[in-house]
């Protein structure tokens, strides 16, 4: 049995390949059929149930927000696989998770509000955060960008839908809260990214299913405050989806680079810290079993050049938090601010040494 303080693995809500999206539609039929002949009964002198009870006014934001925000989300298909993307502005940019576009750099798409399937192109994909924007060759002149909130007011508590493609199921809408913000979370290695620490993430308790990925999640106010991506995963329960544990990329970092991937056509500054290496989870040589962040190259003139670190080196501290994998290097970077002083504990032939080194931009 799994502990309650044990993490639970993650998996993205990742594009869906069509041939299972259309297998979850023959899954749906049926079940349709099914639950249509229970519901065929007959009631107790052949009259109607009563409608249930409801908040007309909570029922009506519910409405409002889907018919608000609903049209401005769309779903993409990369080669055989869908997934789910958000019109960011009126000249046909569309922004999305790197990993539901992969190795593609062609799209088809299609609005939540016409059955027009639309050529689009990649702008540019920045799998260091899972981002990436697409653009639409001829965008429509009835295209409705989303309005993205600032992710930073963003409360736990506060009521939040997701809209996407899940399972292929175009403009589904789920519903929950938000659970947590704050997150920092790795994304594990797939065909489609090689994977990804997000720091800052938002947890919410709606449902975030394959397909979800690259979609809106959105508050009562009929704005954005994340880009669903990543679901949890229970592995007591052989892998399984962790129902209410979902994980959006704050729309504050979202606008925040697709500006820059609009206007550059690249990322100039992730505002995330690094410190200037390539590195690989190794045994230390300070004759244990410990394990650290082996450095395998330093950039030149980098932060971690400047403080003396060299290929070889194993990190293993940096400031308070133990570092014992190279995935423990980016958890603890992603915490950290670009320029900030930090010191680093690192093995060179055996022996153990500290340096204090000034963080540089991701």
């Amino acid at each position: 049995m799994q502990s309650a303080g044990t993490p639970r693995p993650l998996r993205r809500a990742r594009r869906v390949p069509v041939a299972v999206a259309v297998g979850g539609l023959m899954v749906l039929a049926a079940a349709g059929c099914s639950g249509g002949a229970a519901a065929s009964g007959s009631t107790s002198g052949g009259s109607a149930a009563p409608a249930p009870s409801v908040s007309n006014d909570l029922q009506t934001d519910y409405q409002n927000t889907v018919k608000g925000v609903l049209p401005s989300v769309v779903q993409i298909t990369a080669g055989a696989s869908l997934g789910s993307g958000i019109v960011y502005d009126t000249k046909g940019d569309i922004v999305t998770n790197a990993h539901v576009i992969g190795g593609a750099s062609s799209f088809k798409v299609t609005l939540a509000n016409s059955s027009t399937v639309l050529d689009a192109t990649l702008i540019y994909s920045y799998p260091t955060n899972d981002l990436a924007v697409i653009k639409l060759t001829s965008p429509p002149s009835t295209l409705k960008p989303a309005v993205f909130a600032d992710s930073g007011k963003v409360e736990v508590g506060q009521i939040v839908l997701a809209m996407g493609n899940p399972l292929g199921l175009s403009s589904s809408v789920t519903q929950g809260i938000v659970s947590a913000v704050g997150r920092t979370v790795s994304e594990p290695p797939s065909a489609e990214s090689p994977g990804a620490t997000i720091p800052n993430m938002v947890q919410t308790s709606a449902a975030i299913n394959p397909g979800n990925s690259g979609g809106a999640l959105v508050n009562l106010s009929n704005q954005v405050v994340g880009i669903n991506t990543l679901a949890a995963t229970d592995s007591a329960e052989g892998g399984g989806q962790a129902p209410g544990i979902g994980f959006a990329i704050p729309s504050s970092t979202v606008t925040s680079l697709a500006d820059q991937m609009i206007k550059d056509g690249k990322v100039i500054n992730s505002g995330r810290a690094a410190l200037g290496i390539t590195s690989r989870t190794v045994l230390t040589t300070a004759g244990d079993t410990t394990t650290g962040a082996g450095v395998v190259s330093v950039i030149s003139g980098g932060p971690a050049a400047q403080a003396g670190l060299q290929p070889g080196d194993v990190i293993t501290r940096i400031g308070d938090a133990t570092v014992s994998s190279s995935a423990d290097l980016s958890d603890t970077l992603a915490g950290l601010q670009p320029g900030q002083k930090v010191s680093i504990t690192y093995v060179r032939d055996g022996s153990t040494k500290t340096t204090t080194v000034t963080l540089g931009t991701l």
